[in-house]
């Protein structure tokens, strides 16, 4: 059971908060029993513990009540646990973020879910060489860890309306490294400041394949509508000097 309320920053397959703790039996040799979900595209699988308490009395919920709770909700939980993922996601190189591809960032650049969503703040983690070069409509450019705290947690963003969600979406140029990155950093700092499980943004996501893979498609949601790579001839210096900085 103690795995069901690790750190999102981890997979967030979390059992639903209807489920109560079960204390751990003294004796060792006690059988444990164990059910595991079947994984739905684009999660991992779940695997709930039921150990009997004290001299093999029943536990709180059979085997099928948990099952038939898990089964009933596919999608996973955000990470204050207050609500499933809003944007449909997609597998992606680092197995503990959630991805979202870039017809999903379209759909929300262009409003399809303003219902839902009071603001949207989409991090470019690349150099600002690479942003100036061309970057997604609305993007801030916040390349280095103290940019994201001033920008992000001295004064979080909060919705006026509470029924509506703050998301963020973080990429860099193949969202392989940066983007990522900062995208842990930010839930670190957030879960350090805050009582847990509370966040001040638990919905947080990262563009699959970055603005490499994003521009070619979606030239129209760019400004400039042109894609400067990381490795550019022309700025090899502010590459050294970026980097240096970033350590």
């Amino acid at each position: 059971c103690r795995q069901l309320f690790r750190s999102p920053s981890m997979p967030s397959s979390v059992i639903r908060p209807i489920l109560k703790r079960i204390n751990r039996p003294h004796d060792r040799d006690t059988p444990v029993k164990s059910k595991r979900r079947k994984s739905v595209a684009g999660t991992p699988s779940e695997e709930v513990v039921v150990e009997p308490v004290g001299g093999g009395e029943a536990a709180s919920f059979c085997h099928e009540e948990i099952k038939n709770l898990l089964d009933n909700d596919h999608r996973e939980l955000i990470g204050d646990f207050s609500k499933a993922y809003l944007l449909q996601t997609v597998e992606g190189k680092h197995q503990d973020l959630k991805y979202i591809s870039p017809e999903m960032m379209v759909a929300v650049l262009t409003g399809q879910f303003s219902s839902l969503i009071e603001s949207c703040v989409i991090v470019d983690c690349r150099y600002p060489y690479e942003y100036e070069g061309g970057h997604i409509k609305g993007a801030v450019n916040l390349p280095l860890e103290r940019d994201v705290e001033e920008f992000l947690l001295k004064k979080p963003i909060v919705p006026f309306d509470a029924s509506k969600r703050v998301i963020l979406i973080f990429h860099c140029e193949f969202s392989s490294e940066r983007g990522p990155r900062m995208c842990r950093f930010v839930r670190e700092k957030d879960r350090a400041c805050n009582e847990y499980p509370q966040l001040h943004y638990p919905e947080l996501y990262v563009l699959k394949g970055g603005y490499r893979e994003f521009f070619p498609q979606y030239q129209s949601h760019c400004e400039p509508q042109d894609y400067r790579p990381m490795h550019h001839e022309d700025f090899k210096e502010d590459l050294r000097k970026f980097r240096m900085k970033s350590r």
